[in-house]
This record gives structure tokens, C-alpha cells and sequence, in this order.
């Protein structure tokens, strides 16, 4: 059935990507997002370039759509979300309590809100080695400062609009999303950009943050909105994961990069660079009861489109030759 659809932070990677698909699968999408996508034209059938922290621009976002990918977002790597905490804190939680707002008021009939796997307690983030993050997990909470609490503030709202007005809510919670066509540069692009980046630049040596030890897991763009298209159409109000359970450390990240682009390099670490949680993983067992399903692009297979994909742009942008 063709469906009249928002997605906010259409201008972002996710949200570039996202109303892509929701095109290819036939229906009608408007993006809203306070920019236009960085790299390619959006195929949204209306864009609408506002700043979503103000009302107004939330309720014609809204108007005359049956469902919301509520993606829109203040964030970026471990460097910017540790360096502003008020402001990605504030303008977050404006844009997501308007839009919940403006959704109820305008009879949305279903609301996706795209979390983190920052809302996670750090208590249970402090070895490598660490155990999947399972959704229950999240409380007692103790997320990452800023960006985390505001995530799990907004999990509460979503909660509370379903309780009180019946606004159906779906809530996912992210863990590293990588791929092609997005940010690679500039501070709020995410730690396999900037290894794929640094790769391509590199001649002897590439430079890490922290002792690389770390570890995470990354999942690609495409199983990304496979995941959220699913999860919409599913029934499942209360949170889930969306992410991989492939945990690699950053170092391991930094090789497979290097096996991706054919170079050996020596990795030259900074432990004075914020690092975030030691180890984190996500436990996908209430995602495959629930949807059937799980990503399935391996990290290996997925970054070597993404790196070609950035080597290119930097060759374009004259800083690669």
C-alpha cells in the first residue's frame, strides 16, 4: 500500500539513504532536515528545508502524512558529542518532543524514533570483552553524558505519547552505523569514516584515538534501513536494537580498512583522545524474535564499498591524487 511518509534528517546519511529506499518501494515521501544532503540530490517528492527545533516547522512537517521516521538529530563522533553536551542535549530534546507534539496533533498514525546504544549504562561498558547490551539493560541508567540522557529522555516521551494519546511509537536504538554517502570529515562523521579517511590519506602511518583496544560493532546503511522498515511494520512498541553483534576492536577496524584499500600502515595511538566506552556490543536476541531478522552484511564485505566510496571523494576534492 502506497503510505504518505516524513522523514526528518533527510539531509543526513541515514535519512538520505532511508528515503531512498522508501521511494524504490513506491511511496510518497517528504524529507525535512535544517540542510540538504551533502553529496547527492535527495529523491524525496518534497523537501522541506527547516529547523525542526521550532514548532511551527515540526506541525507542517507533519501535515497529511500517515507515518514518521523521526531521524533528525544534533550528533556526530566521539570527539563532537563529548565537547557539547548543552547543545546537542537542548536542541535534541526540542526537536523530539515537537515532533511527538506535532504528530499527535496532526494524527500521525505511526512515529518512529530513532535512539542510540548511548543510552546504555557505562557501568556495563568497562572491559573490551564485553557482553552483548541486552534492552533491559538500560536501567538502572547511567547513559553517556549529553547525548546519551537526552536519547533515553526521549525513549520516555515516546512511552508516554503511546500511554496518553495512543500515539503509536516504535523505538530503535542504533548501534554504528557506516557506509557510503555520508560524512567523512569534519568532526561529526563516525569512527569507520574517519579510519577509512585517514587509510586513504595515509602513506606510513595512521593515527588512532585512544589505545585501540576499544571495541564495537558497526553495522552497515543498507541492513540499517532494512531494520527500520521492518521495525515500522511491526507491531513492537517498546525499544529494540538495530546493529550487529560482530564486535571488533578499533584496531581490527583499522586492519580491515587496510586489507580494504591493499596498505600496510603502522598505527600511532593518542590516549589523550576521548574514546568513549571501553567495550560495547549489541545483543540481538529480541530483534530476531521480533522481526525475524538481523543485519547481514558482514563488516568486511560492507567497508570496502564504503572506503572506495570516500577514497573517490577525496580524490574529487583534490586532496588525493
Amino acid at each position: 500500500m502506497k503510505k504518505r511518509i516524513l522523514v526528518t534528517g533527510a539531509g543526513g546519511f541515514i535519512g538520505f539513504h532511508l528515503v531512498s529506499r522508501l521511494k524504490r518501494d513506491g511511496h510518497w515521501v517528504r524529507g525535512a532536515d535544517i540542510k540538504q544532503p551533502e553529496f547527492d540530490p535527495t529523491t524525496a517528492d518534497e523537501f522541506l528545508q527547516v529547523d525542526l527545533r521550532e514548532f511551527d516547522n515540526c506541525m507542517a512537517a507533519t501535515a497529511d502524512v500517515d507515518e514518521v521516521y523521526n531521524l533528525a538529530a544534533d550528533m556526530g563522533g566521539i570527539g563532537y558529542i563529548t565537547a557539547s553536551l548543552a547543545d546537542i542535549a537542548r536542541n535534541n530534546i526540542l526537536i523530539n518532543v515537537h515532533m511527538l507534539e506535532a504528530a499527535r496533533k496532526n494524527s500521525v498514525g505511526r512515529f518512529l524514533y530513532t535512539s542510540s546504544a548511548c543510552i546504555y549504562p557505562r557501568y556495563k561498558q568497562e572491559i573490551p570483552d564485553v557482553a552483548g547490551l541486552k534492552e533491559e539493560d538500560a536501567y538502572p541508567a547511567d547513559p553517556e553524558p549529553g547525548y546519551g540522557w537526552e536519547k533515553l529522555y526521549s525513549e520516555e516521551m515516546c512511552k508516554y505519547y503511546n500511554k496518553d494519546h495512543g500515539l503509536e511509537t516504535r523505538v530503535v536504538r542504533f548501534h554504528n552505523v557506516y557506509g557510503p554517502i555520508g560524512t567523512y570529515d569534519g568532526g561529526k562523521e563516525k569512527a569507520p569514516a574517519a579510519i577509512c579517511r585517514k587509510v586513504a590519506l595515509a602513506d606510513n602511518e595512521i593515527d588512532i584515538w585512544g589505545d585501540g583496544e576499544q571495541t564495537r560493532s558497526f553495522m552497515h546503511v543498507d541492513d540499517c534501513v532494512e531494520g527500520l522498515v521492518r521495525l515500522m511494520d511491526s507491531d513492537h512498541r517498546d525499544p529494540i536494537n538495530l546493529g550487529t553483534e560482530e564486535m571488533v576492536s578499533i584496531n581490527e577496524l583499522v586492519d580491515i580498512v587496510c586489507e580494504a584499500a591493499g596498505k600496510e600502515l603502522e598505527k600511532a595511538h593518542d590516549t589523550s583522545k576521548p574514546q568513549g566506552v571501553r567495550g560495547r556490543n549489541s545483543d540481538n536476541t529480541l530483534l530476531r524474535d521480533v522481526l525475524g531478522w538481523e543485519p547481514q552484511i558482514m563488516l568486511r564485505e560492507g567497508i570496502v564499498p564504503t572506503y572506495h566510496w570516500i577514497r573517490e571523494q577525496l580524490k574529487a576534492n583534490g586532496r588525493l591524487t
